[in-house]
């Protein structure tokens, strides 16, 4: 078993079966790690694996579309599209919610 660190999760640790897909552990998981469609298309399971990175497969052509050559080199990648092989740290920006949003724009 590799175990995969959710790190925006307050430092959520999880136990998965190598060649696992880091989205789908995280919603079997629950790790928190966002999403809309899980196919590569939309890009908001965009995340950062901050240790581990020689963990995880090959960048996908569908994780090119949504992340720059900077992005990739920074850690950049998109869950749906990444398969873990070893242990990996992974952090994301929280989204936050349309009232937070629109009450800091008031105050602005």
């Amino acid at each position: 078993m590799i175990q995969i660190t959710f790190l925006t999760n307050d430092n959520k640790v999880v136990s998965a079966p190598p060649n696992s897909n880091l989205l789908r552990v995280s919603l079997r998981e629950k790790g928190g790690i966002p999403f809309k469609c899980g196919g590569g298309l939309c890009g908001t399971c965009r995340c950062r694996i901050e240790s581990g990175r020689e963990h995880t497969d090959d960048v996908k052509a569908k994780e090119r579309k949504h992340l720059t050559e900077a992005d990739i080199a920074d850690g950049y990648r998109m869950a749906c599209q990444t398969f873990v092989h070893g242990d990996i740290s992974v952090s994301w920006q929280s989204s936050r919610t349309a009232p937070a949003v629109a009450e800091e724009e008031r105050q602005a």
